[in-house]
């Protein structure tokens, strides 16, 4: 069990009646993660990230990795620096990289600090002793940081200088296994937004600096959002405007219902062909035993920016709403204050819930708030702020003899009386829809939710 007067968790405490001068725009998600001592910021575009959300981050990276391993996917761990002469062979050092970070160790050689790690997993792979068209189709991933000199950092998490990555690389033996990667580790990815339960938009997109024949991406619709998507309001098609060039009627149904949104993009995934394994010579040897180039993908998924654009499209301008799996806790239990005269019996029920709610939920994911010091309509205000999914406050009302009751609060901003029963039974009903979505099981999709969260395919 988590006790809430040991979490460090250092707000922002602004003064009464004080004027806040603001040097930068700032998103709803960055405003609140900052004022509530979640996050802090370090140096100009990189973010401290505090004990209450890593374990959204951590959780975030449990279920990217289980995904990942469904779809056959290798945990690996390639360095950060990659030597210049990797990216020279491909092409890449000629292109724009203004926002690249470069270093020079003590003898003069030149590493990329990686903001991607094609070129050195595909050099792995090429220093390997053959490899087998039986070894075939690989696929490796990994979750660390990247780095990236941005012009312009803004909205904390969502553009940072240093932020965490997954990144998977694929390797086949033809263009057609190679499809076959791409569309299952797409699926993957479309199950995984879908276990966040935040509508989402898949677009056909262009493959820029990373070269390759079909590239896709993922976003979560914002008016923060950096990119310009068309996206239809009859079938759910979507379209980087990139790509789709402001046609007059949807490209799937012919309707004229296409309206211009923004998206914050929050994961990517290309089919690659040769481009890295030609250069590099990263090869395996067929079915004549002869050495032929290796077919790849690459596959990324932003765990920092996933977790600040979600919290951007669900969360208010006063209170977090984290989707279901990545909040930091399940249940906020609020006991009464110190002093009060429900005290001692308001007591016996909070210790009774603290177990039966942990044994519910898991004792990890319970976070009691002992500051009794506090007063209970404090304590509450903090709670909702922090979009924990179910506050339930051992109040007054709990002490009452005849019919005594507990206020649950949900994220949702819904308010209820409950006897001690029917508060257990919300907690296990709770409990078991995140069961159910770690799972993959999704409850049926009406039209509304079909037209926000598909978007074109291939």
């Amino acid at each position: 069990m988590n006790k809430a007067s040991r979490i460090f968790c250092p707000a922002l405490i602004t003064p009464k009646n004080a004027v806040v001068k603001q040097t930068e725009q700032l998103s709803r998600s960055q405003k609140l993660l900052t004022e509530l001592g979640l996050v802090k910021s370090g140096s100009n575009g990189t973010y401290q990230i505090m004990p209450m959300a890593q374990r959204s981050v951590d959780k975030c990276i449990d279920l990217v990795q289980s995904n990942m391993q469904q779809a056959g996917g290798q945990k690996i761990t390639l360095p950060i620096l990659t030597p210049t002469g990797l990216w020279k062979k491909t092409g890449r050092l000629d292109g724009d990289i203004s926002e690249f970070y470069m270093v020079r160790d003590r003898s003069g050689k030149q590493f990329l600090m990686s903001p991607t790690h094609e070129e050195a997993v595909t050099a792995m792979l090429a220093t390997t002793s053959p490899i087998s068209y039986r070894q075939l189709p690989l696929r490796l991933f990994q979750i660390g940081p990247k780095f990236r000199d941005e012009l312009k950092t803004r909205f904390g998490l969502m553009r940072a200088k240093e932020f965490l990555m997954k990144d998977m690389y694929s390797f086949d033996v033809s263009e057609e296994t190679a499809m076959e990667t791409y569309t299952l580790v797409n699926a993957a990815y479309d199950r995984l937004f879908k276990q966040l339960e935040v509508p989402f938009v898949k677009v056909n997109a262009a493959t820029g600096i990373m070269g390759g024949s079909v590239s896709h991406e993922y976003h979560y619709v914002s008016p923060v959002g950096e990119d310009n998507l068309l996206q239809c309001s009859s079938c759910g098609f979507a379209g980087n405007s990139e790509v789709v060039k402001a046609p007059a009627s949807c490209p799937s149904c012919n309707s004229s219902d296409l309206k211009e949104v923004r998206g914050v993009e929050v994961a990517h995934t290309f089919l690659l062909g040769d481009k890295y394994s030609k250069p590099l010579g990263a090869t395996f040897l067929n079915t004549t035993g002869k050495p032929q180039s290796l077919v790849m993908g690459c596959y990324g998924i932003g765990i920092t920016r996933v977790i600040a654009a979600a919290l951007e499209v669900l969360s208010s301008d006063h209170e977090l709403r984290w989707p279901k799996l990545l909040a930091p806790y399940d249940v906020c239990l609020i006991g009464p204050k110190q002093g009060s005269k429900e005290q001692p019996e308001a007591e016996v029920i909070e210790n009774e819930l603290l177990l039966n709610v942990g044994e519910i939920c898991g004792h990890q994911e319970l976070l009691h708030d002992d500051r009794k010091e506090l007063t209970i309509g404090k304590r509450l205000l903090e709670a909702k702020r922090l979009g924990h999914p179910l506050t339930i406050v051992v109040g007054a009302k709990s002490a009452r003899l005849d019919s005594p009751k507990l206020e649950v609060h949900t994220s949702k901003g819904e308010t209820y009386e409950l006897d001690f029963s029917e508060t257990l039974k919300l907690v296990a009903e709770h409990s078991q829809h995140k069961k159910s979505l770690e799972r993959g099981c999704f409850q049926s999709e009406t039209e509304e939710s079909k037209s926000r969260s598909v978007g074109h395919q291939l």
